[in-house]
């Protein structure tokens, strides 16, 4: 497993953008990583995933042409630019790691999680 923190949260007005990091303990090239979000009350949400040399993303359609997943393996660091956001965006955004060469969209496939880091978008 690896250790995992983010940064970048915070609170933004409706439209405003935001961006997050991830970085990691070791590196990342052999890792898929992705970012995850959980409201209160509710279950942890897929929001984006890169695969391990970050050729290949994939998002939730609730954040596709908003949101863009990116890496930096030679930082071990993984970033979500957010624009566009609106008040349902609001939440906790955890980012996860895992030795594979796959992109992973589910919860359970990642064995490596970050700490959160708060989001918040007024209206």
């Amino acid at each position: 497993q690896v250790q995992l923190v983010e940064s970048g949260g915070g609170l933004v007005q409706a439209g405003g953008s935001l961006r997050l990091s991830c970085a990691a303990s070791t590196r990342t090239n052999e890792y898929a990583m992705g970012w995850f979000r959980q409201a209160p009350g509710q279950e942890r949400e897929f929001v984006a995933a890169i695969n391990w040399i970050g050729g290949t993303t994939y998002y939730a359609d609730s954040v596709k042409g908003r949101f863009t997943c990116s890496r930096d393996n030679a930082k071990n660091t993984l970033y979500l630019q957010m624009s566009s956001l609106k008040p349902e965006d609001t939440s906790v955004y955890y980012c996860a790691a895992r030795r594979s060469t796959l992109v992973l969209t589910t919860t359970e496939s990642y064995d490596s999680w970050g700490q959160g880091t708060q989001v918040t978008v007024s209206s």
